[in-house]
């Protein structure tokens, strides 16, 4: 059994710990507040963006070419992964990873690189697989700018247009729902699907759009296509940051918790030691005692 200074020596570095994830718990839930509004200011632009252009590329004819509009082969992928800088946040970074390794996995026959944005990712898949690039920092600092994500935007376009062996870029991320969710997604970045992307109901009670071009079609594309991919990768980071904090603040407080917890199971042992060592002392006094 252990002595009473090891316990109190345990005791005092659990609360210490336990003072530790306190500070934690206050600090991402300030910095998620800020993360869950960015997010829900972004979710509409980038939707309703997503949804008029997927709209436009549907009405294009098959003579109109553009290299985010056309597909390509099916062998090789671009696989960009949005996964944290720091740890301490439960199983973000883990499901994040699983989700790209069961994407490696239902890929088999394909040739995959990853570009990894957030220190986690790169340093799981660095000896795992082909790292064509990596962006870290981005997410450590609990914001991101918009000039942030279009430098990676234009990265991940540059690398498409320029390089005409990868046929298909896909981006996977973190998506918050709540403090407690997070839903991973895995959707395909490029090249852009002409057909506009809508489930059976909608698609009965969807009016037919009929769009008047002041600009050539060329023209409007060129300018919003990249624009597009710009908006999806900065609501990705954003999506990512508030479910980074969301996850580190209740792992943080499910510590604390536990903390608590393990200081009362402490505290009652060694209670317990010190009755027990008062009782022997006792014993041995009045032992003592009658003895003479």
């Amino acid at each position: 059994m252990a002595n009473l200074l090891d316990i109190r020596r345990r005791i005092k570095s659990v609360k210490n710990t336990q003072q530790i994830t306190k500070a934690m718990k206050m600090v991402s839930a300030a910095k998620l507040k800020r993360a869950q509004d960015r997010v829900i200011n972004a979710r509409p632009f980038a939707n309703k963006m997503a949804d008029v252009l997927a709209d436009l590329a549907s009405q294009t004819t098959e003579d109109f070419h553009h290299p985010l509009l056309d597909a390509r082969g099916d062998e090789k992928y671009l696989v960009v992964l949005v996964t944290a800088d720091k740890g301490l946040c439960g199983a973000f970074n883990a499901n994040l990873i699983k989700a790209a390794q069961a994407f490696l996995k239902a890929n088999a026959g394909k040739t995959i690189e990853f570009l990894t944005v957030g220190r986690k990712g790169r340093d799981f898949f660095r000896r795992r697989a082909t790292v064509a690039g990596e962006y870290v920092g981005l997410t450590g600092k609990g914001r991101v700018d918009s000039s942030e994500a279009l430098e990676v935007a234009d990265d991940i376009i540059k690398r498409f247009t320029e390089d005409e062996t990868i046929d298909k870029v896909f981006l996977i991320f973190a998506e918050f729902k709540t403090v407690l969710t997070q839903r991973i997604v895995a959707e395909q970045l490029l090249p852009i699907s002409r057909a506009a992307e809508s489930d059976d109901a909608n698609k009965a009670s969807a009016e037919v759009k009929d769009y008047i071009y002041e600009q050539p079609p060329a023209e409007i594309f060129t300018r919003l296509l990249p624009r597009l991919v710009e908006t999806q990768i900065f609501r990705a980071l954003l999506e990512s940051i508030a479910s980074e904090q969301g996850a580190r603040m209740t792992a943080m407080d499910a510590a604390s918790k536990n903390a608590g917890d393990l200081i009362s199971s402490l505290t009652l042992n060694m209670n317990r030691v010190r009755q027990a060592a008062i009782t022997r002392e006792i014993i041995e006094i009045v032992s003592g005692a009658a003895a003479l």
